[in-house]
């Protein structure tokens, strides 16, 4: 089926083969003599890894039928770690290691591969601090930490700029994560599920991907703090669900359906027995230009509530932000060249 949201481009970090680390199931010394070494470094990098670093895990899944994987993860509370879906993805033991401990099994209490977040729960922490996510969205151009595990590499840090937000991530079933955080810290297997921070220590997302060079993406904090409380509580999240296909107004699309402006959001199908049967209509033509067969006919989604939506970006941030399965919202649509605002009760996105 397609979802409220599209596919975007993001090539996964992923979890890295045991086998390849260089840092095999040892102790931490070196990490730890790194730390002390630095200890007396003027280099704000060096403040923020201090602060930071000792929240931060190696994990490791092992998994009857294969040699399992590895990645990165940090605590949030006295008993939970935040990591990625894709790192504890068919695992069947999962182990955790602090800085200063050896490894401790660890249970998965929730996962959810929508969002690719997941939660871990130890019986007992070190005597460290839990993690905290800012409070407001990253403005561009903030510099950031990544910490985290690559290629076995324990608490290693590189460093960077948030290069952009509200970024849209590949995700199953042809569905997408929206508002992701875009950086040009270095990223690389072995770091999924780590947090990227800023230079005050605050987590602005859960490190997902990278997608090229000085090109990698994190989960949000806005939508991290969404999805965890509930995976804790029960499991599970439950997203919600438009149950349309969506793509952005481009200036082909605009031209073919004389869209002005040529913005927006554009209706390409609706799902027969989805939430926007009925209410919402999707492309039921073509036309060709420059030997392109370009969809017409289809609603233009301008404004969900007060929201505006020039891009398919925007119109996914507000639906995983802002709403909930189960929730009106109206939505301001242009369709045959007028607008009007039709009441959309969203559902629950299919089971992956």
């Amino acid at each position: 089926m397609l979802g409220a949201l599209g596919t975007a481009v993001a090539t996964t970090a992923g979890c890295q083969s045991p086998g390849t680390s260089s840092d095999s199931d040892g102790s931490s010394a070196d990490q730890s003599a790194s730390a002390d070494a630095g200890a007396q470094s003027d280099s704000v990098y060096t403040d923020v890894y201090q602060e930071v670093a000792d929240a931060v895990v190696s994990i490791r899944v092992y998994a009857e039928d294969s040699r399992g994987g590895q990645g990165s993860g940090f605590l949030i509370d006295d008993e939970h770690i935040v990591t990625n879906e894709h790192v504890v993805a068919g695992g069947d033991e999962y182990y955790v290691r602090f800085a200063d401990t050896g490894w401790r099994a660890a249970s998965v209490v929730g996962a959810d591969v929508y969002s690719d977040l997941a939660v871990l729960r130890i019986g007992a922490t070190p005597d460290v601090t839990p993690l905290s996510f800012v409070e407001t969205e990253p403005i561009v151009g903030t510099e950031v930490v990544a910490i985290g595990n690559p290629f076995g590499l324990s608490g290693s840090v590189s460093a960077g700029i948030v290069s952009g937000v509200d970024r849209t991530l590949q995700s199953a079933n042809n569905f997408s994560i929206a508002d992701a955080v875009q950086t040009d810290a270095p990223v690389n297997p072995g770091n999924s599920g780590g947090p990227l921070v800023t230079l005050d220590g605050d987590v602005v997302g859960v490190i997902n991907s990278g997608g090229g060079d000085n090109v990698a993406f994190a989960i949000s904090a806005p939508l991290t703090q969404r999805v965890v409380p509930s995976l804790i509580q029960t499991g599970d999240y439950d997203h919600p669900y438009m149950g349309v296909g969506l793509q952005s107004v481009t200036p082909r699309v605009a031209e073919a359906n004389n869209l002005d402006p040529g913005s927006g959001v554009y209706i390409t199908r609706v799902v027969s027995d989805g939430p926007a049967a009925g209410v919402l209509q999707g492309s039921d033509g073509e036309t060709m230009i420059s030997g392109t067969a370009i969809p017409t006919g289809g609603d233009v989604v301008r404004q969900m509530n007060d929201t505006p939506t020039p891009t398919r970006q925007a119109l996914g941030s507000f639906l995983a932000l802002e709403t909930s399965p189960g929730e009106t919202v109206d939505v301001l649509v242009e369709r045959d060249g007028t607008q009007e605002t039709v009441e959309l009760t969203l559902g629950t996105r299919p089971e992956p």
